[in-house]
């Protein structure tokens, strides 16, 4: 048994960094909304389903008439991220910023808000969907270019691995230089410590919230193109578990924090394909796969029992 274990490790641990990169990218999403307006956005978890279908979409329609599959990705990309990013500013102007305005406090009124909005985006799809298809469960369109794959010190790695990790890592550096090095960025760290004061400084906080969700919900819509590319299967449901384990990362990671948020992602990936893999061979099948969830939330807990603030947070203390 040691043997097969040790065999099948380095594996393991590759496709755990997929899925981990996966869980980040959103995650991302989650943590500049957050950060911002300290708002848990549960419909981000659409956002990130609208890039998935947009990607079959674009996949299914452009493919014949644009033969490099490398540009039909890009394209999947943009329209993905546009798309996506376009529908969260909707959703933070129709559905979230009137309830600033009127000065809510009660923090479960945004949250059954995002909730809310999560289901109204489920239904919408799965209409639009319904109607144009006649079905809205999709499978993405195999592409030549995409499908190449090659082994690597016995570990098998597809060429849309690859495109996934280097888009994940780029989406982080790139984030992060624009949060820590421009104006914009610069605006987005005022608003988040202070709206009123920061109004006073001639920052508009609409816009600046508008563009935060713009530039969170794009990262969503990106993050939902790469997993249709490489998990293939995608309907309206399809943003729910990774959502919630998108959000989880990001608390993991300690939220708010941007490279918080990949590491979490990254360290529930592995927690969740090590124990999805092994413990059918560990427990002789007595335990399926179907468990590998509640062993990498329950290790969660544990964390967060030790270390409330997550993994790279900082306890912030009240001031008074």
């Amino acid at each position: 048994m040691l043997e097969q274990i040790l065999s099948i490790l380095p594996q393991v641990i590759f496709d755990g960094f997929l899925l981990g990169f996966v869980y980040a990218m959103v995650a991302l999403g989650y943590t500049m909304v957050y950060g911002v307006l300290e708002l848990i956005n549960f419909a981000h978890s659409e956002i990130f389903m609208i890039g998935a279908v947009v990607g079959v979409e674009v996949f299914r329609y452009l493919a014949p008439a644009v033969p490099n599959g490398f540009l039909l990705l890009l394209l999947a990309l943009v329209l993905g991220g546009l798309i996506a990013g376009g529908t969260a500013v909707l959703v933070e102007r129709f559905a979230y910023r009137p309830l600033r305005k009127r000065g809510t406090t009660n923090r479960l009124v945004p949250l059954v808000t995002a909730i809310g909005v999560s289901f109204i985006l489920q239904d919408l799809v799965r209409l639009i969907e319904g109607l144009w298809h006649n079905e809205f469960f999709l499978r993405m369109r195999t592409v030549e270019d995409l499908e190449g794959s090659f082994e690597l010190f016995g570990i098998f790695i597809q060429t849309k691995s690859v495109i996934l990790i280097l888009v994940s890592v780029v989406m982080l550096w790139g984030l992060t230089y624009l949060v820590n090095r421009t104006k914009l960025g610069m605006a987005i760290r005022a608003v988040a410590q202070d709206i009123p004061t920061s109004s006073l400084m001639g920052i508009d906080p609409d816009r600046i919230i508008s563009r935060t969700f713009l530039i969170g919900g794009s990262l969503g819509g990106v993050a939902g193109v790469l997993f249709a590319l490489q998990y293939t299967t995608v309907t309206p449901y399809v943003g729910f578990l990774p959502g919630i384990k998108a959000f989880t990362a990001a608390v993991l990671g300690g939220i708010g924090n941007l490279p918080g948020a990949m590491l979490g992602g990254l360290v529930l990936g592995q927690l969740e394909n090590f124990f999805g893999t092994y413990l059918p061979l560990l427990t002789n099948n007595n335990f399926g796969t179907e468990y590998k969830d509640v062993v990498a939330f329950l290790i969660l807990i544990f964390i967060l029992l030790f270390r409330p603030q997550g993994l790279l947070g900082q306890i912030v203390r009240e001031k008074v």
